[in-house]
């Protein structure tokens, strides 16, 4: 059974090696390897402190997967928060995406976020039929925004309004 649950101080390494394994896949997130471990606690500790939603799926002790929404600091865009998340390749297509999502979603409106956006890559096509299931729509598209191993990826913008 895979708990889903707030993240603590006490994930921070296992958060750090699950993120670093989905990043070096180089196909789904926005870095092709988890940042230095002691940028990745920082990060954990501000989102915490932030009071933002993170959650983790556990498997045991181990984290295989996450979901967060960082909030935009700036006054005026307080109330929308960017989203963020991943499954190691063992856990993907059994609904345990639609299971993290939710749950930060659910957590997201409860913190008074009134949007919620994300970027993805656009033959991404399991996350974005995730994301459309949730209730995200696409807003836009960023043409050639990102080159990994020389060719060009076009990246979607997707919102959602609560």
């Amino acid at each position: 059974m895979i708990e889903i649950i707030a993240i603590s101080e006490a994930h921070i390494e296992s958060y750090h090696l699950a993120l670093d394994t989905v990043a070096r896949e180089r196909r789904y997130l926005a870095f092709l390897e988890a940042p230095p471990l002691e940028a990745t606690r920082s990060f954990v500790l501000n989102m915490i402190a932030q009071r933002n939603p993170q959650f983790v799926a556990l498997s045991g002790a181990v984290i295989v997967g996450w979901c967060d929404v960082q909030r935009f600091s700036r006054p005026m865009h307080a109330h929308a928060g960017s989203l963020g998340m991943g499954l190691l390749p063992p856990f993907r297509g059994q609904g345990l995406g639609t299971r993290l999502i939710t749950t930060t979603l659910a957590a997201a409106q409860a913190a008074g976020l009134s949007r919620v956006e994300l970027s993805v890559r656009e033959n991404n096509l399991s996350a974005i039929a995730l994301y459309e299931r949730v209730g995200f729509t696409v807003e836009g598209l960023s043409r050639n925004a990102v080159k990994v191993d020389g060719t060009y990826e076009n990246v979607m913008q997707m919102a959602l309004l609560f």
